[in-house]
């Protein structure tokens, strides 16, 4: 399921796969996180959220993703939706690589030839093709984190969301990582939102937008956005 984009004269001018509007969360009345945010990400781009911690990215995402619910706005989002956690040892059960990914599969109710052709699939597409016995414990963080993104494209999810997937992996395996997503998404249509402070990932995306005290401030390019966030630093010092 895509999302139509009209413009004013009802034309449609693109596919949205992700579009939030006037989006709040609070976990009280006197505790609002998140207020008047919004999202819209065209079908097939990759495009990443920015803020400070505490701006409230992880919660958008969250609330994306249907972890949480809105106490107002409205969500649409393409179906189904895979979610990367920041850690990745939140979310691998299973122990073996092969089996982590044929788990969601198996809920489905597939027949075990499509599970085992989507297994294979997914982790030729992470590049992760012969990983498929080897125990979760014997991965690097970064093999762990495409173990992950191989369960979201075996049960051909149209999104995915990924909330600093990097925030715990070294300097190199952080590059790879996002170079590895934005092909998947040029190769297989898909949609993704991936959370960052990191200014030098913004290099890979196709537009970004910026957090501030839980609301959009900016969105679009990510080289503007980029000098945008290097002159206030630069103002602060």
């Amino acid at each position: 399921m895509t999302l139509d984009a009209p413009n004013a004269n009802g034309e449609t001018l693109q596919k949205t796969a992700i579009r939030a509007t006037d989006l709040c969360f609070g976990w009280s009345e006197d505790k609002e996180i998140l207020h008047s945010c919004a999202v819209e990400v065209p079908e097939g781009e990759f495009w990443m959220l920015l803020g400070a911690n505490g701006s409230g990215k992880s919660t958008l995402l969250r609330l994306l993703a249907g972890l949480l619910q809105p106490t107002g706005g409205e969500i649409q989002i393409s179906s189904p939706v895979g979610f990367v956690f920041q850690n990745p040892d939140h979310q691998l059960v299973m122990p073996t690589v092969g089996a982590d990914v044929a788990f969601g599969l198996v809920n489905e109710g597939l027949e075990i030839d499509e599970i085992r052709q989507r297994v294979e699939e997914s982790l030729s597409a992470v590049s992760l093709g012969a990983f498929q016995r080897r125990p979760i414990y014997a991965l690097s963080g970064g093999q762990k984190q495409r173990v992950a993104i191989a369960g979201a494209i075996a049960r051909h999810c149209d999104v995915l969301l990924l909330d600093e997937p990097t925030a715990l992996l070294d300097p190199d395996s952080q590059l790879e990582l996002v170079a590895q997503v934005q092909a998947l998404v040029k190769k297989r249509g898909i949609t993704a939102l991936w959370v960052t402070h990191r200014l030098e990932e913004l290099e890979y995306c196709d537009g970004a937008f910026l957090l501030e005290a839980g609301k959009v401030v900016d969105r679009g390019d990510p080289e503007r956005l980029k000098q945008r966030l290097m002159q206030s630093e630069d103002v602060e010092d």
